[in-house]
């Protein structure tokens, strides 16, 4: 690769995806504010929010190729995002039992020498079991997801909060999707393979 590459995010499960690949990068915080606009649709938040978050880490990184991602889960138009608290991931269980949730990923590739950005976005469908105030206890007394959009971990015991997932890239659900990435990496004459 002739330009370096940043991860502009400071998820540990975004690091992990972007190891899968490979290739040589660093992470980068964008400090970026993540509150939605008056009357923001949620997808176009999850877009705006992954551009906003690499073009903030291009300040430190002029020349380098940065990786920006959002998510945001959503049922009827209302947006699911991180709990942070236990008592805000059990009301959000609550309100996604038995229910299916659109968790919706916005991806970024910005080419900071270039001032080129790419923007995609990918959906994937999760449907929630009707769920016991128990069931809800006990997981997150055993996973206690609370900095996850949803309050559920899809690639640890949240797998038993579900009836079924829908999308393109299983790994969009856990906040980077790599098959789109790849897609814009290649665009940018990066070598993958």
């Amino acid at each position: 690769m002739t330009q370096p590459l940043i991860l502009a995010s400071t998820s540990p499960y975004r690091r992990e995806l972007l190891e899968r690949l490979g290739l040589p990068f660093t992470v980068a915080n964008p400090q970026t504010d993540e509150t939605p606009l008056p009357d923001e649709a949620p997808q176009a938040l999850a877009l705006r929010l992954s551009e906003a978050k690499a073009r903030a880490a291009a300040a430190n990184h002029p020349d380098a190729l940065i990786i920006g991602s959002d998510q945001v889960a959503t049922v009827d138009g209302k947006i699911y995002g991180k709990p942070g608290t236990h008592e805000r991931a059990v009301a959000q269980l609550r309100a996604l039992s038995g229910k299916t949730v659109n968790f919706f990923t916005g991806l970024c590739l910005y080419n900071a020498r270039t001032d080129q950005a790419e923007v995609r976005g990918v959906s994937t469908l999760v449907s929630f079991r009707e769920l016991s105030d128990s069931e809800i206890e006990n997981y997150l007394r055993r996973e206690p997801a609370y900095n996850c959009a949803g309050s559920a971990k899809s690639e640890g015991l949240g797998i038993a909060l579900l009836n079924s997932m829908q999308g393109d890239d299983p790994n969009a659900l856990v906040g980077l999707p790599l098959i789109a990435l790849c897609d814009l990496l290649r665009q940018q004459n990066v070598a993958i393979l």
